[in-house]
């Protein structure tokens, strides 16, 4: 008989995996101390924006019309504990507040609030992603409180989503890593993922230290090399260079690769920023902080590219940002997404804002959130909207919508035709073609 499955915290994480579960046939239950959430799911709806999820989510959920009934949610841990075999925890671990270590309370919560339950053997697996040597302390954890003892059992099995493709990515991932301590673990772990296996997704089978590095090494390498290349972008811009064109060139070195070399305002988001600095500062518990100092000129650039974006506008507009209007085009952290924590698109905005300029603000998915984050800022139900009377306009999230616009049908709009753009998207001969002083990051003025 199929094991059954919970899964706890339904943010982006949870609710994807929940439902990508249910959709490889196993009867699921999510698990979330908030009743709102909850009652959203139960709808066969998501609190975010992702791909392909409400649809996944409609085809399993218990009560929409035409569903498998596989999944439902509950606030219950105790129905959780009764239902399931296998209990993936998905709970977030962001970033402490006012230093870099990682938040290990809502993992911490959900161990201490499911271990007392379990009365019968059970797998608990980590999904989280958690500072190295959280699965050693959790799994002792989970032994002492469980009344069937060490039956109980932890392993870690990190994550590897990428916002926008986390639907795709759950059914079918690049690999999957587990941290086990038995065979019995590898082989529940193997029976739900039969399905990506037989389609050939490499298995790797680790220690739980291990388990949990790789996803923070990862992480950290991606993060490198995004802030590599806009040090590269850095270089261009002071001898004249062309960072698109450099990139294009050692892209082609397959022990480098292309993806991951568009130089522009850095990375953001839920997930590289707080890992590599939780990453520094577990390296610094553990007497290896040097092995990561890196991390700091990693961080250091990513950061100094959103700070250069407004340089670049204060120079766009003359010098002064006083009362100049400036659009701005993206919140998103990025595109295909409404995920707008840590996006230097809406820090850019901010940081305008703050020094006097008038900020509209469209994007096609990230309003809402911005908004509530930036309340301040001006927002716009359209790029035309956004634009309107515009002294310079900013391409800050690379959507598709937004590499489609008509430069001639948005130089109507603008009261200069000024256009930056953050993120190496846009045609330069197309824009200029309009009559638009164009400008990228990293790139030649004409």
């Amino acid at each position: 008989m199929a094991p059954r499955i919970t899964v706890i915290g339904t943010g982006y994480l949870g609710a994807t995996h929940a439902a990508a579960m249910a959709e490889l046939g196993f009867e699921v239950l999510g698990v979330d101390v908030v009743a709102e959430k909850v009652e959203l799911l139960s709808q066969g709806r998501a609190a975010m924006y992702e791909p392909g999820l409400e649809d996944l989510l409609a085809r399993h959920v218990t009560g929409v019309e035409g569903s498998s009934g596989r999944l439902r949610f509950t606030t219950s841990y105790a129905e959780a504990a009764e239902f399931g075999d296998i209990h993936f925890v998905c709970v977030n671990t962001p970033q402490r507040h006012g230093e870099y270590a990682c938040d290990m309370s809502y993992v911490d919560a959900a161990i201490e609030s499911l271990a007392p339950l379990l009365t019968r053997p059970a797998l608990v697996v980590g999904k989280s992603t958690v500072p190295v040597g959280s699965a050693e302390r959790l799994a002792a954890r989970l032994a002492e409180l469980a009344p069937v003892g060490a039956e109980a059992e932890l392993a870690w099995n990190p994550e590897f989503l990428r916002e926008g493709f986390a639907v795709q990515d759950t059914l079918h991932p690049d690999r999957i890593v587990v941290g086990v301590r038995s065979e019995r673990a590898e082989h529940l772990l193997r029976a739900v993922y039969e399905r990506p296996l037989a389609e050939g997704s490499p298995f790797v089978v680790t220690d739980f230290p291990t388990a949990e590095l790789v996803k923070t090494a990862a992480n950290s390498f991606l993060a490198t090399k995004i802030s590599f290349i806009n040090a590269m972008a850095e270089v261009c811009e002071a001898a004249d260079g062309d960072v698109v064109k450099l990139a294009e060139a050692i892209g082609h070195d397959d022990r480098i690769g292309a993806k991951f070399l568009r130089a522009g305002i850095g990375f953001g988001g839920g997930c590289l920023p707080k890992d590599i600095r939780a990453f520094m500062a577990r390296a610094g518990e553990l007497g290896a902080s040097q092995a990561l100092t890196f991390l700091r000129e990693v961080d250091s650039i990513n950061m100094r590219r959103r700070g250069h974006m407004v340089e670049l506008t204060r120079e766009a507009v003359g010098g002064a940002l006083l009362g100049k209007r400036i659009a701005v085009l993206g919140a998103t952290f990025k595109p295909d997404s409404d995920d707008v924590r840590d996006s230097p698109a809406l820090n850019v905005a901010g940081q305008l804002h703050l020094q006097g300029a008038q900020v509209t603000v469209y994007d096609p998915k990230g309003m809402d959130n911005a908004r509530a984050l930036f309340p301040t800022l001006g927002y716009a139900p359209s790029a035309l909207a956004a634009v309107h009377g515009a002294d310079v306009v900013l391409h800050l999230t690379e959507w598709r919508e937004f590499r489609e616009l008509d430069p001639e049908r948005l130089a109507e709009e603008v009261s200069e035709r000024h256009i930056l753009d953050g993120r190496n998207a846009l045609d330069p001969a197309l824009w200029r073609k309009a009559g638009w002083t164009f400008r990228a990051l990293g790139r030649p003025t004409a």
